[in-house]
């Protein structure tokens, strides 16, 4: 590594721990005094100790500090996946992510096991991972330690012969939720399911058809539903993407009309999402193109207040569990721009929906959603979706990958918490009864 933007001797972390003291940080203190003795010692677990210190940090999300924290534990130490894998991540979420997939390729290289237990565990419970992508289920709501032990496979980077020395599990999760990523692996992970003698859930073949493009077809003719077209762009003709004319009678050709979204594969969360109103818009959209994409129709959705709504249940062994509600001005709605901490009446809807969701939304929108649980088949899956002024359910996505945390107990949101337990106690029910 290099500009790790720490001292490599100890004098140096004394004069740090001496100016963290002048100014009240008793963290960056013991950090720093414990960062002089190990280099002064020269202790042999040098590197892991200030790799600690770097968690320390990472799990404050100050992944500023937690990085020079990482790269001088690293200068000592380069043996240490877990402080290479965490150094990625801190990489990808700036931006970089020539940096982030250099140290997972270092990570993976060195170790592509993690298991994590606490010494209290009632089963041990097998997470199949994607080491290249953040594509993966929400395990740490979950399968939470200390109660599991969880064993993180990295089968991406992976050869098939380490399946075989893969320690006892009770059970495995496929966590590898977004369609797309799974895709390269998907021979890979069918083979590993065809050999693993315990319970499988998410079933490879199950998350390979939420895909954006083939989930209108899934979700045909569920009563109360509807979806929007969606074509998948993998080599994408030239001729539509230069000319007008061939564009306009390639679109024809697909029953698509403007306005419509471009968005790459793998992206979530309105990441490189584009809506193009015109064809002039669209051509440039296609054009800047990173990669795979999706082409989909834009549905107006707004409600007749003129805010637009984005709901989002979870499904757990194939029955929802409502998550979230977003209200927004913005056509892109996400929970954080959209002032949902600021305005307390879109709190106060958003609550109604969370303890009565088949009140809020009706219960034929209800059933649609119930519906399109047992349709994904899936033991653990979610769906963004809005409600449309007839009453039906128009889906935004449904697959595998979508996020569910905690609130923190002291934040404004923390009335959320209830619900969420709700979803982790659902998931913890499935467990049981698969270890039964």
């Amino acid at each position: 590594m290099c500009g790790a933007g720490l001292p490599a001797d100890p004098a140096g972390h004394r004069d740090l721990a001496q100016q963290a003291r002048e100014h009240g940080d008793e963290l960056a203190v013991l950090a720093h005094l414990l960062a002089a003795q190990v280099l002064e010692t020269g202790d042999a677990h040098a590197g892991t100790r200030l790799a600690a210190v770097g968690t320390g940090y990472f799990m404050k999300n100050e992944h500023a500090t937690a990085r020079r924290w990482y790269e001088l534990a690293l200068q000592l130490d380069c043996a240490m996946a877990a402080a290479w894998q965490n150094l990625a991540a801190i990489h990808a979420q700036a931006g970089d992510h020539r940096q982030a997939e250099q140290c997972r390729g270092r990570a993976y290289g060195l170790q592509r096991i993690f298991v994590e237990d606490a010494g209290q565990s009632r089963r041990r419970v097998l997470l199949l991972c994607s080491g290249r992508s953040s594509g993966n289920v929400p395990f740490d709501l979950l399968v939470p330690t200390p109660g599991n032990c969880r064993i993180k496979y990295a089968i991406d980077y992976a050869a098939p012969a380490e399946d075989d020395a893969l320690p006892a599990s009770d059970l495995a999760f496929n966590a590898i939720g977004d369609p797309d990523v799974a895709e390269p692996l998907d021979e890979r992970l069918r083979a590993f399911a065809r050999r693993y003698a315990r319970p499988l859930l998410n079933a490879p073949e199950r998350v390979a058809a939420t895909r954006r493009d083939r989930l209108p077809a899934l979700l045909h003719a569920i009563a109360g539903l509807q979806t929007a077209p969606c074509i998948r762009l993998d080599d994408l003709p030239a001729a539509p993407a230069s000319a007008s004319g061939a564009l306009a009678r390639w679109l024809d050709a697909r029953r698509l009309a403007l306005p419509l979204l471009v968005r790459p594969a793998a992206s979530h969360g309105g990441e490189g999402l584009v809506r193009c109103a015109d064809q002039a818009g669209l051509e440039r959209a296609l054009r800047a193109a990173p990669g795979p994409g999706y082409l989909s129709a834009y549905r107006d959705y707004r409600s007749p207040d003129g805010y637009y709504r984005k709901y989002r249940v979870v499904f757990v062994d194939r029955r929802p569990y409502p998550y979230h509600l977003a209200i927004s001005p913005h056509w892109m709605v996400h929970y954080y721009s959209a002032d949902m901490l600021v305005d307390p009446w879109k709190r106060e809807e958003e609550a109604r929906f969370l303890a009565a969701p088949q009140a809020e939304l009706g219960a034929p929108a209800w059933a649609a959603l119930e519906a399109l649980g047992r349709r994904l088949d899936l033991d653990y899956a979610g769906v963004d979706f809005t409600l449309l002024a007839n009453g039906e359910v128009f889906v935004f996505e449904a697959n595998a990958t979508m996020l569910a945390h905690r609130e923190r107990p002291d934040g404004p949101l923390a009335h959320k918490n209830a619900y969420i337990q709700r979803i982790a106690d659902a998931f913890e029910r499935l467990l049981q009864k698969h270890c039964a």
